[in-house]
This record gives C-alpha cells, structure tokens and sequence, in this order.
C-alpha cells in the first residue's frame, strides 16, 4: 500500500530535530532506522504529517560507552552493533542476544534500539528486554535532558513518554553481573513475525534462592507488562513451574491474525517455564 501525504526534514543536529519537531503537528514522528514506521505507514496504521529524519545523528547518537555500573547507549545504535558490541556482549548480554533475534539481517542493519523503543510495539523484543533490565531512557525536550524509567516510559501501543518536541537520545542498562541469570524467548509463525508471545527474564541468584526477578511479557497487553504474579512465585529454581503458571495473570492478550488470545496465554505459560529455566541454569 502507499502511505498518507507526509513532508520530509532532515535534521543535522539533535537541536535541530526538536525544532522540526516542535513546529510541526502532535503526529510529527521521527525517522531512525525506519524498519518500524515506515511498514506501518504503508499499512496506514501510522500517519505522520512530518517525517524528521535523524538519520546523519549517527556520529552524536551511536555508540556504546561503559559508564560504571551502567552502559549508556546511543538512540541510534543499530540492532547489529549492539548484537555484536564486546561490551553489550560482556555486560549485558541478553540485551545483544535480544538484539540478534529482531528481524531479518537486513532489519538488524539498519534498525536502531531508540527508534524500536519510541516506535513502542507491545510485541517488540527490545521494549520488553528493557523493562526486564529495569533501564533508564534519557529524553531531551525543551527543559534540558530527563531521565524516564523504563516501567514508565511504555503508555500504551504506540505510546510513549517521550512528548511533543522531545527526542530519545540514549539508553541506560545496568552491567549484569556473575550472579545474574537471564533469557529471552519468542514465539513467532514465521522468522520475520512479530512475536506472538515473548517472554524476558532478568535475575539474581543467591545460593538456590532468586532475588529480584524481572520477568517481562511481550504481545500480551498493550505495553510490556511485568508478570507481577510470576515474580511473586519465582523463589527458587522449584517454583519455576509454579510461576510459569501465573505467568499470564492480569494481562489483556488480544485476538488477530498471529494468534487467539486463549493460544497467547497458553504460550506465555510455555515460553515463560523455558525461558525462566534458562535463566536460573545460565551461567
């Protein structure tokens, strides 16, 4: 299909993005990498007034720098750089690992973290990733910058935090360490597909006992929704199949073409047991 009528800007500056931004309308959306926008442009389920490319920001906005007991990461980070980033891959590697499961080679290539996370998806497998890490996401706005938690930064499909005239600039996640246990599986028809169901885990193990589990769900509800019930169940590694039981507890799984919302909860129970046995024999 084609898209709606739309202008263009490119942007040379993360300044000048604003600016565009702030004068055109509330539907102004920002171009990265474009593998989300622009498929649901042409579907015209997304219909943007203004595209702002940030395209030639890649020298302000990509990049991986280690910042302590945090990684910081540049809005415009391909999929690809942060699959194979040494410093993702020592730190956080189930974020590299999440990264290389997005897509196709030719998505990973040209698809970045911040516009995946603004693009805001409910079935995409770096929102639910990140609130299973517990990031923080820097958002520059008229202010100077701000610092949103990743619980708080998802509103709803296809809404965000980040406000009129805003822009994402970097991402946050904490150095997971000897300790920490983590896995992230999917469910999709077809390579390509959204996932009909994702599950991110995030731990820490302590002699047998988990201590603050982070268990996400993606395509279950509008936004990535933590499995507070399954947390609460998940102490140790024999209750694993106990919280995978809950797992699906106070979520709104849709019905559509990828999948029956009584199959996505059956599938959140499954995915959610493997993935949460991942996590505790990860080593």
């Amino acid at each position: 299909m084609i898209p709606v009528r739309f202008e263009y800007e490119a942007a040379s500056s993360v300044e000048q993005a604003r600016e565009l931004l702030r004068a055109g309308d509330e539907d102004a959306k920002v171009l990265a990498g474009g593998h989300s926008l622009i498929p649901a442009m042409k579907l015209r389920a997304s219909r943007p007034s203004l595209l702002v490319d940030i395209g030639r920001l890649r020298g302000e906005l990509a990049y991986v720098r280690d910042e302590g007991e945090q990684l910081a990461i540049g809005a415009l980070t391909r999929h690809a750089e942060l699959e194979r980033d040494p410093l993702v891959q020592a730190h956080c590697a189930v974020l590299s690992h999440a990264a290389g499961m997005v897509g196709d080679p030719q998505v990973r290539h040209r698809g970045t973290i911040g516009g995946s996370l603004a693009h805001a998806d409910p079935s995409g497998d770096l929102p639910a990733v990140i609130v299973a890490l517990g990031a923080e996401l820097t958002i520059v706005g008229d202010s100077g910058k701000r610092t949103v938690a990743a619980d708080e930064f998802f509103r709803g499909v296809w809404e965000t935090a980040i406000g009129r005239g805003e822009l994402l600039t970097e991402i946050r996640v904490p150095k997971l360490g000897a300790a920490s246990g983590w896995a992230y599986q999917k469910f999709t028809r077809r390579a390509l597909d959204w996932a009909a169901v994702g599950v991110a885990v995030v731990l820490t193990r302590d002699n047998g006992s988990v201590r603050n589990p982070r268990i996400v769900l993606a395509s279950m509800g509008g936004t990535p929704l933590r499995a507070s019930a399954a947390e609460a169940a998940f102490t140790s590694a024999d209750h694993a199949e106990a919280a995978a039981q809950v797992i699906a507890e106070g979520t709104e799984p849709s019905d559509d073409g990828f999948a029956s919302a009584e199959f996505r909860g059956h599938l959140a129970r499954v995915i959610g047991r493997r993935a949460l046995e991942e996590a505790l024999g990860r080593r």
